[in-house]
């Protein structure tokens, strides 16, 4: 028995299904594990940007030498294989979001738009299109049948999770979705890699923010919006001026790095961005306590009103909560929470929904 037995493909076998393949070795396992279950696989590459334009570094998906990569594991395969150009939607809709979202001051999280613009949405509808019977990708999280239909789960390697970033995945979509790998650890996916000889079996893993090269997101916010790069005011909470700034995108709330503030018995941290009047707020840790969030755009995979445990960023420790319409309340005060990061609701390892912070509560404003 393989390391992927937890999976069970025998309601597609013989049957056409789709695979994600980014270039990297998690999807190139769905697929060679596809084929392996007698399935009618095809391979499609979604070509999200130009590498060289991006300055992406390796270790990112979607472009160059992962295109490549992919082809030639579908070649191994012997499985059809498309690649699809979508730099224009990406662009618009992942990295132009990502600009814009700084540009009003707030802590995008681009990967949830990906997933819910391009892959789970244009990519969907492209598999349909290929008459494909579901559309399978290499994320570590898992789809499990329960009393309503098909439920969102998180990965059950702690380490590899991708829940968090699913969290705009709708009942429709999760109807035609696969997540093979969500029942296995990394090592054992890499096994599998070797198992089939695959040549991306040892491949790095990719970067969250695919698209920004050398962990520099500033770099790419000034080229699309250089208007931003403009000198302001880092000032505490009071208002009154403590130092100076090159552009509020290169500041995100609970930061410490890079305040040139100097003279103060205690660190100071950003602890608010005023981006119609370009100011940075800094303040003591304490002032970083946030008590309850304002929410926009939930999306509902279960009941969400009542008491929750939910993740605030992606490697965050899952918080008690209470969900109550567009307001979370945090059971103890949180650190590190900004207006455009995603909040993820659980009840034991299902998801049951989720929505963006649109404006945090601090402990001293109740």
């Amino acid at each position: 028995m393989n390391d992927a037995a937890t999976f069970d493909f025998t309601a597609l076998a013989g049957r056409r299904v789709a695979v994600a393949m980014s270039g990297g070795v998690d999807s190139s396992v769905v697929a060679a594990l596809a084929a392996e279950a007698g399935c009618d696989v095809v391979g499609v590459t979604l070509q999200l940007y130009d590498s060289g334009a991006t300055a992406a570094r390796p270790g990112a998906c979607c472009a160059g030498a992962d295109i490549r990569d992919a082809r030639a594991v579908a070649a191994r395969l012997g499985i059809a294989h498309y690649v699809v150009d979508m730099e224009a939607r990406f662009r618009k809709a992942v990295i132009e979001a990502f600009a814009d979202s700084y540009a009003r001051g707030q802590t995008p999280v681009p990967c949830v738009e990906c997933n819910k613009t391009v892959k789970f949405t244009d990519l969907l509808e492209l598999a349909q299109g290929l008459g494909a019977e579901a559309l399978l990708t290499g994320h570590y999280v898992q789809r499990i049948m329960g009393p309503g239909g098909a439920e969102l789960h998180r990965g059950l390697d702690p380490a590899k999770d991708q829940s968090y970033f699913l969290w705009t995945t709708t009942r429709a979509q999760l109807d035609y979705l696969r997540f093979p790998l969500g029942g296995l650890a990394k090592a054992a996916v890499r096994r599998e890699a070797e198992r089939f000889g695959l040549s991306v079996a040892a491949k790095p893993d990719s970067q969250d923010i695919c698209f920004v090269g050398g962990g520099d997101y500033a770099a790419i916010v000034e080229k699309l919006r250089p208007e931003l790069a403009m000198p302001g005011d880092i000032v505490d909470q009071a208002g009154r001026r403590l130092g100076g700034h090159n552009g509020v995108h290169r500041f995100t709330v609970g930061q410490r790095r890079g305040l040139d503030i100097g003279g103060h018995a205690e660190p100071l941290y950003v602890i608010g961005l005023d981006a119609a009047a370009n100011r940075v707020i800094a303040g003591p840790r304490s002032a970083l306590a946030v008590a309850a969030a304002r929410l926009e755009g939930a999306n509902p995979l279960g009941s969400l009103d009542g008491e929750v445990m939910v993740k605030v960023r992606s490697l965050a420790a899952p918080a008690a909560a209470r969900w109550e319409g567009d307001m979370l309340t945090f059971a103890m005060p949180l650190l590190g929470v900004a207006p455009g990061q995603a909040a993820v609701a659980y009840r034991g390892s299902r998801v049951i929904g989720g929505a963006t912070i649109g404006k945090t509560i601090p402990v001293s404003m109740l």
